[in-house]
């Protein structure tokens, strides 16, 4: 038997014997009794001192086990693999990795055409996206019967160490089979195109055998680089109908004739017009605070924009300047306060003498918009005068 496990048996054994009434006839020894119990419990300490070390110990081993388990599975993350590509019948097939991200990619050989998709992604899910690549050769009735003979000919084919040798003029591909080739027109709009838009020309391009020519809307000119359109002004080149009271206000694509009223009297409030876009308030009676308080001086601007025009813009602004030997404003305050728009603008001071109408959402033309702007003067925290720009917005339909 283990000493140690002896000692403690003998002392289990000897407080299972004793009991208090026996010490006191003195049948045991108090003294040594109580010296047992010491070493019991002195013992007991340090087993469960060591047992509890124990514990900790092998807690700590596990959590580095733990810890050393999870890296290695982080540091090998499993791979998604796509099934193999196969290169198509009478083409090539670029790119041999199936993981996850990686692209392959088809071309097919002169005088075949690639059906499917060109290009191919190994997804997250191990499918590729697109369609399956396959290369077909054109039926040659329907390259010998084209429906314009102008945008197909035939080659120019020479034998040189007895291989024929075939070519197209600029502007023209070689399509077909090799027994039965033709040179067919190259559609540059189509080729070039981005977007929906033709990057050849402003507007719209037009193919025409082995090249291709740029054409502008009505009311347009095209530019000598042959792809860009400018607006005619037909006001200036007198290319328009409007009478002797109208002006003429040149628009994108083409004009407006337009010949702009004061209001109608109204109580103690009349106007003269004093230029044909310029409309001057009379002099008000004394005691009269609502024709002090109407505007003094009504203008009119005429802008015109094209389509869908990228904001914020700055479209027109609206300044004081005090009279000679009198004293300006010391405050002005700016407003919208009528017209069609609906939240297209605001206005917004640049300087302390200057306001600016702000465009702040595209407008899609073509239309014609109308917004009012007040500028409002005070001296001293007192209101002096008001006047009030009327701006109307001639919108193209052409973006240029």
């Amino acid at each position: 038997m283990v000493p140690g496990i002896q000692h403690s048996l003998f002392l289990y054994l000897l407080l299972a014997s004793f009991h208090p009434a026996q010490a006191a006839q003195g049948c045991l020894n108090r003294q040594k009794v109580l010296t047992a119990i010491r070493q019991m419990q002195q013992f007991l300490k340090g087993q469960e001192n060591r047992f509890t070390d124990g514990i900790r110990n092998m807690k700590a081993k596990l959590s580095a086990l733990q810890i050393s388990v999870t890296k290695l599975t982080a540091d090998q993350p499993s791979v998604t693999l796509c099934p193999v590509l196969e290169a198509p019948k009478h083409g090539k097939k670029f790119g041999s990795r199936y993981r996850m991200d990686h692209e392959v990619h088809f071309v097919c050989q002169p005088g075949y055409q690639l059906i499917g998709s060109s290009t191919r992604v190994c997804q997250p899910s191990g499918r590729w996206t697109g369609e399956t690549a396959n290369c077909t050769a054109p039926i040659a009735a329907e390259w010998s019967a084209l429906s314009d003979l102008s945008f197909s000919r035939k080659p120019r084919c020479a034998k040189i160490d007895r291989t024929q040798h075939c070519s197209c003029d600029a502007g023209f591909h070689m399509s077909g089979s090799s027994e039965n080739s033709v040179c067919q027109d190259v559609d540059e709009c189509e080729v070039f195109q981005l977007g929906g838009f033709a990057r050849l020309c402003m507007h719209t391009c037009v193919n025409t055998p082995g090249s291709y020519r740029c054409t502008c809307p009505p009311a347009y000119k095209l530019l000598d680089d042959g792809r860009s359109c400018d607006d005619i002004d037909e006001c200036a080149t007198l290319q328009h109908n409007c009478t002797r009271v109208e002006t003429c206000i040149n628009t994108g694509g083409g004009f407006q004739c337009v010949n702009p009223q004061c209001p109608e009297p109204h109580g103690n409030v009349s106007y003269v017009k004093t230029s044909p876009f310029q409309c001057e308030r009379y002099p008000c009676p004394m005691n009269s605070k609502s024709c002090h308080h109407a505007a003094k001086s009504i203008s009119f601007h005429y802008l015109s924009l094209p389509s869908q025009l990228k904001p914020p813009v700055a479209l027109f602004r609206m300044a004081t300047a005090a009279a000679p030997g009198r004293p300006g404003p010391d405050s002005l305050r700016f407003g919208i306060v009528g017209g069609s728009n609906q939240g297209q603008f605001v206005v917004q001071r640049s300087d302390r003498q200057t306001g600016e109408l702000i465009l702040v959402q595209p407008l899609k033309g073509p239309c014609t918009v109308e917004v009012d702007v007040d500028m409002s003067e005070y001296l001293d925290r007192t209101f002096q005068a008001k006047h009030v720009s009327k701006v109307t917005l001639f919108v193209s339909a052409n973006g240029f």
